[in-house]
Order: structure tokens, then C-alpha cells, then sequence
């Protein structure tokens, strides 16, 4: 049974099953995890700080999992929702200082 509903970054997931046996969800994780948790946690507070209502919560897993690097690679993450160019480079601006 499903008691809740909430996207979660690889950060998070791996904190989850830290105490998990090698699974393939973990191998996954840690070659494409590129965040610790506080990082992530930290990151994210700065992008919800930006008070953007384009974008949600799924948008900021995203995000994170991705590390966006350049204007381009926000596109391609956030296809879904038109940004300006001001709203692009707040973000890379927020990924870019961790």
C-alpha cells in the first residue's frame, strides 16, 4: 500500500538504503549519484529560495540528480516549462557554486 507520493533525489535514495546489501539500485547510485545528502539538501534550499512557481518539486529532483552545467543541459532537463533567461542562470548559478 502507498501511503505517500514524493520524487527523491539519488542523495536521498542512498541514504534510505545505506544499510541495504549490494544491490543493483545502489551500484547505480553510486556511479551516478554525484551529491551527498547535505549537498543536495543545501542546493535545494537555494533553489526553492528563488520562489519560482514554474518549478516543482519533480523539476528539483531533477536538478539535483543532473547538475546541470550549462543553459542547454537545463533545457533538456526541464523541457516541460519555458524559463527565461534570467531564471536559467539563477539556477546555474545556485548548481555551479556547489
Amino acid at each position: 500500500m502507498i501511503l505517500s507520493k514524493k520524487p527523491l533525489t539519488l542523495a536521498e535514495v542512498k541514504e534510505y538504503l545505506k544499510d541495504e546489501e549490494k544491490t543493483p539500485i545502489l551500484d547505480y547510485i553510486k556511479k551516478f549519484g554525484k551529491l551527498s545528502e547535505e549537498k543536495a539538501e543545501n542546493i535545494r534550499k537555494n533553489l526553492e529560495k528563488l520562489n519560482n512557481t514554474k518549478i516543482k518539486e519533480d523539476h528539483l529532483v531533477k536538478i539535483l540528480d543532473f547538475m546541470p552545467q550549462d543553459k542547454e543541459d537545463i533545457n533538456k532537463i526541464l523541457f516541460d516549462i519555458g524559463l527565461t533567461e534570467e531564471e536559467e542562470h539563477a539556477i546555474l548559478e545556485i548548481v555551479n557554486k556547489e
